[in-house]
């Protein structure tokens, strides 16, 4: 079914295309501002009107505003980010305080009936869409012979229930994802698991929020993952307004701890070492052991 299909590949959180004389700046993440002016300057010193937008614009308005028109709506803007991603819905009914999309999007969905389709689904919040919206999104893959193989920013535990796993498990054949939030999220993560337990945990990908609660608890819940059979990917809080790639440093964590965690987890190793005994001096890689960045955009 996946035959000649495949996930592509991200921009890293920039893209940048030309369209007549006019070059187009997206910024997905506020860390890639710096490089985003200095490319704006580029291509105005080659004679190019530029215009920027993005998610990475929204909390800092002003940055480019010197060098770019600020800005505007361009249309399915994520195939330059991913040419395999859609969008299918935008906006999120959840409001998570570290979240960009309540801000930027709106808590009210708003659906993209013929969205183009592609083996990318990257709706914030698929579980919560209403049904029959669900049905026609995985009519349109259906029709289209195109195979879900990753839907990218997954499912809300709390909204996931048996006919939604149903449904989806039509069309799937990538990973289930989830996050981990916080402590509250709890009874609904474990009851997700539970509903997956025969779903091989490679293909249970959970992402896990840490630093925004105190080091014990968020330890916890990466342990739980595994626990309950899932691969946890550990994300470390960043503010929506930083300019460096680096986490922010709460409660009782430190940047190194933040980061040794994500190590961890998003490399497997827990399946080596507790993290009490994890050295991250150690050169020695591990039998099956992954590349991971701290920040990956799109584990696969």
């Amino acid at each position: 079914m996946t035959v000649g299909f495949d996930i592509g590949r991200w921009s890293g959180g920039l893209a940048e295309w030309t369209d007549e004389d006019t070059a187009y700046l997206s910024v997905a993440f506020t860390w890639r501002l710096n490089d985003a002016y200095q490319r704006a300057c580029w291509y105005k010193a080659a004679g190019f009107k530029v215009r920027a937008g993005g998610p990475g614009i929204f909390t800092r308005k002003h940055f480019l505003a010197d060098v770019a028109e600020i800005g505007g709506s361009i249309p399915d803007a994520v195939v330059h980010h991913n040419p395999m991603a859609t969008f299918a819905s935008r906006g999120c009914p959840v409001g998570c305080w570290f979240c960009i999309v309540p801000k930027l999007e709106g808590k009210t969905f708003t659906l993209i009936p013929d969205f183009p389709v592609r083996p990318v689904l990257c709706d914030n919040n698929l579980s919560a869409l209403p049904a029959e919206f669900q049905d026609h999104i995985i009519g349109r893959y259906r029709a289209a012979g195109v195979p879900l193989m990753d839907a990218n920013s997954g499912f809300e535990p709390r909204t996931f229930d048996d006919e939604v796993f149903a449904r989806w498990s039509t069309i799937n054949v990538g990973p289930w994802r989830f996050a981990y939030d916080d402590q509250a999220e709890r009874p609904f993560v474990e009851r997700v698991m539970h509903m997956l337990r025969d779903v091989p945990s490679r293909k249970k990908r959970v992402y896990v929020l840490v630093g925004n609660e105190p080091m014990a608890a968020c330890i916890e819940r990466v342990r739980e993952v595994i626990a309950w059979g899932g691969e946890p990917h550990v994300q470390p809080y960043m503010k929506l307004n930083a300019l460096e790639r680096k986490p922010h440093v709460r409660f009782d964590w430190s940047e190194q701890s933040l980061r040794d965690l994500a190590r961890w987890s998003n490399r497997y190793l827990y399946k080596y070492t507790d993290f009490e005994g994890y050295q991250r001096s150690a050169k020695t890689s591990r039998p099956g052991e992954r590349s991971a960045d701290l920040f990956d955009q799109v584990p696969a």
